[in-house]
């Protein structure tokens, strides 16, 4: 007879975000260890500034989870827009890691209203509008 296993969702969401939590706090050390012109050229081979990459990465691997939803939502393929135009899904990338909305975006995005909604205060708003216009 197998023995059943009792889970305990709350307990292990909290496991999962301690360990995403120190994850993050080792990658935070490894750059405060990497030398300036190291980090530099990190930058520029992603064509930002060092300050760009250093805000982006302190908001942490998951901090423009939100824009691959964004993007299903509106009908673009994350996959083309990235292949035919990698420097504005970059600057997408980095722009919605900067946002202060994540929580309205991702209410909408549960939801299933952001669509709808998004032009009222997304920052990438402007740039999806650029790409409807050269579609």
């Amino acid at each position: 007879m197998a023995a059943r296993t009792k889970t305990y969702p709350i307990v292990e969401n909290a496991i999962k975000l301690f360990g995403d939590w120190l994850k993050h706090r080792q990658e935070m050390r490894e750059l405060r260890d990497m030398n300036s012109g190291e980090f530099a050229r990190i930058a520029q081979d992603l064509c930002v500034s060092p300050a760009e990459l250093d805000a982006v990465v302190r908001q942490g691997p998951h901090a423009s989870d939100e824009l691959p939803r964004l993007l299903k939502s509106l009908g673009i393929d994350e996959a083309t827009l990235s292949r035919t135009q990698p420097v504005l899904q970059r600057d997408m990338v980095r722009v919605c890691a900067s946002c202060q909305q994540k929580a309205r975006c991702n209410s909408d995005l549960d939801a299933g209203t952001l669509a709808q909604h998004y032009e009222q205060y997304c920052p990438n708003a402007p740039a999806i509008d650029e790409l409807d216009q050269r579609s």
